[in-house]
C-alpha cells in the first residue's frame, strides 16, 4: 500500500463542533484515543477500521484537513521531496508507537503528511 493515501486528518480548535459537522454530514463516528493529546479516530458507517483522525489543536495550530500517504521510508521520501522543490515542515522518526511520520509541503505550499508503520 506504499504511495497510497491511507489516512486523513482533520485538526480543529473545536473538536466537538467538528464531530457534529462531519458526523451529521457523512455519518462518521469518532472514538477517543486517550493519551497525552486529544486525538480521535474517525470511522465510516459500517467500517471496521478507522480511516482518519480528528486532532484537537487547542488553538495552538491552524485548523486544517489534510491527507497522509503511506510510504516505504519517511526519511527517503522527505529527501526526495526536498530534491523536487518541496519542504519538510516537521519530521518524527520513531514516535514511540512504531510510526515514522512527517509533514511536507509541495512546491506551491500545500501541506500533506507521509508515514510508515514498522
Amino acid at each position: 500500500m506504499d504511495n497510497t493515501v491511507t489516512w486523513f486528518e482533520v485538526a480543529s480548535d473545536d473538536p466537538e463542533g467538528a464531530e457534529r459537522f462531519y458526523g451529521g454530514l457523512f455519518g462518521w463516528a469518532f472514538t477517543g484515543e486517550g493519551g497525552p493529546i486529544d486525538y480521535r479516530t474517525i470511522s465510516r458507517p459500517g467500517g471496521d477500521q478507522p480511516m482518519g483522525g480528528l486532532f484537537n489543536t487547542k488553538g495552538e495550530f491552524p485548523n486544517h484537513a489534510l491527507f497522509h500517504v503511506q510510504v516505504a521510508d519517511v526519511e527517503e521520501t522527505c529527501a526526495k521531496s526536498e530534491s523536487l522543490g518541496g519542504k519538510v515542515l516537521m519530521k518524527v522518526i520513531d514516535d514511540g508507537a512504531g510510526t515514522d511520520f512527517a509533514y511536507v509541503s509541495d512546491v506551491s505550499g500545500s501541506v500533506f503528511g507521509v508515514f510508515h508503520r514498522r
